[in-house]
């Protein structure tokens, strides 16, 4: 197994899902007592937090860059970031180093594609939801995606950073986001795209009017395949 980087801390409860969902697949993939050779770097989220709300994205990028090259220095041959938004200075990041990084939207359009999924809609932070540099990345792969509808943008974002990434699961937030799923339904999407590492904590993949595309698990899976190279 070749050994994965993974810059996580934004949030710690997502570095948590993505640690444990990637040890459970390479355990089901090779012996009973095997784990994933991982190196792990939790950065402070709060620093990245005040750099995102300046709108300082190259100072976020300072960031990730010196993480992953610390990752890379520690051993590791490839690189995943754990976090939808922060694909944001995905290509900073990997002009950084010399390993591999795993885009999330790549893993997501490639699994989309072999389902034959060709209309969805996208739910994330507004900076996933409203900017080019996720969607196209989805639209590479022959994903055609309903426009962003600004009511939503505000509610799924508002869930994300008030209560998600503060490990707050409220029933409101799963009714909400269960409406916000009914109404894409309504409008014409195939299924729907989980493209916050947090949101599957209020919304159950597997009982909706639509088929769910979660970034986490496919990520998780896609990282899990190059482990094993």
């Amino acid at each position: 197994m070749r050994t994965l980087g993974l810059i996580g801390g934004m949030s710690w409860i997502s570095t948590r899902a993505y640690y444990e969902r990637i040890n459970k697949l390479v355990q089901q993939r090779a012996q009973p007592m095997a784990s994933a050779p991982l190196v792990i770097e939790s950065l402070d989220y709060s620093r990245i937090a005040a750099a995102k709300n300046s709108d300082d994205w190259d100072g976020v990028a300072s960031i990730l860059v010196e993480s992953a090259r610390k990752l890379e220095a520690a051993g590791a041959e490839g690189l995943v970031i754990a976090a939808n938004t922060m694909h944001k200075v995905y290509d900073r990041v990997a002009e950084g180093i010399s390993i591999p990084v795993i885009h999330i939207a790549d893993a997501v359009g490639e699994a989309m594609a072999e389902a034959n999924c060709e209309s969805a809609a996208l739910l994330g932070t507004r900076y996933v939801m409203t900017e080019s540099w996720y969607r196209q990345r989805l639209v590479s792969h022959g994903v055609d995606l309903l426009p962003p509808d600004p009511g939503d943008v505000e509610l799924v974002d508002g869930i994300i950073y008030k209560e998600l990434m503060l490990g707050r699961v409220t029933r409101d937030a799963e009714r909400a986001l269960k409406s916000v799923i009914t109404m894409k339904d309504k409008q014409g999407a195939d299924a729907i795209v989980l493209a916050c590492t947090e949101l599957e904590l209020v919304v159950d993949t597997d009982a909706n009017v639509l088929p769910v595309f979660d970034s986490t698990d496919i990520h998780c899976r896609a990282a899990t395949d190059w482990i094993f190279g």
